[in-house]
């Protein structure tokens, strides 16, 4: 499915939802009441967590990283980490037997790693070949795999029990896993990329702090909304509403 925003990877913090609502997957009524919760308990609490870190350590971190560096130095960081997103795409647009999407996001690699020095510029873009999104997670519902329970992941944030096994997958076919033996590098790069891309939430943030709303709810409703979405390529199935006829009211 085709990204309205280039954020590579998958966001990190515990504002992930915000993500959702820019990509147009603000969670519906419907979203909400249908979907079981059965760890909301710990969810919330697991939610709680992540925010109180996040407000300690990630957004002070990005909130410096933003102010210190140029507009056009995080940008190519940006379209540096995307490029390297974009290898994970193209394993899973592999995967699930997409080959013309493969075709173009194999044509991405190879233009933005070449002409656009490593990435660091997304030349690709401006010649009309669309940055995708396509994850383990992703696959594993192509192939049929249910969903399972919502739940929280300590830093990583929301996820169903289908994307935390896509989360491995993710790991071992991103290249910072397997294109330099140093941890050192590793490590330094993971830290870029989730400091980089908190830093981009910073803005959207303030606007998603104003709205009267229980964030809890909204970064599920919000995710899981997102995910099928992903999975079924912007035509996820609609849900089964039934409704129970009642005698003394024909209109209802």
């Amino acid at each position: 499915m085709k990204l309205r925003l280039p954020t590579p990877g998958r966001p990190g913090t515990a504002l992930l939802a915000i993500v959702a609502l820019l990509v147009g997957c603000a969670p519906t009524n419907e979203l909400l009441r249908d979907d079981p919760d059965p760890l909301e308990s710990y969810n919330r609490a697991m939610f709680a967590f992540n925010d109180a870190v996040d407000k300690a350590i990630f957004k002070p971190v990005a909130e410096a990283y933003q102010a210190v560096l140029p507009d056009p130095v995080i940008a190519s960081v940006t379209n540096f980490f995307s490029n390297i997103n974009d290898v994970v795409v193209l394993i899973n647009d592999l995967l699930q037997f997409k080959l013309h999407q493969a075709a173009m996001d194999s044509s991405r690699v190879v233009f933005n790693t070449t002409f656009g020095v490593l990435g660091l510029f997304d030349v690709a873009t401006r010649m009309e070949l669309p940055k995708h999104d396509e994850d383990f997670g992703q696959t594993l519902g192509y192939w049929g795999f249910s969903e399972g329970y919502y739940f929280v992941l300590p830093i990583l944030g929301p996820s169903t029990v289908r994307d935390a096994f896509g989360l491995v997958g993710n790991f071992y076919a991103n290249p910072v896993t397997w294109a330099t033996d140093s941890e050192a590098i590793q490590w330094s790069l993971w830290g870029l990329d989730l400091v980089n891309r908190r830093a981009g939430l910073l803005r959207v943030e303030r606007a998603f702090a104003e709205a009267q709303i229980d964030p809890y709810s909204f970064q599920r409703g919000a995710y899981l909304q997102m995910r099928r979405n992903l999975v079924y390529d912007g035509k996820p199935p609609k849900p089964d509403l039934e409704f129970e006829a009642d005698p003394d009211n024909p209109l209802q």
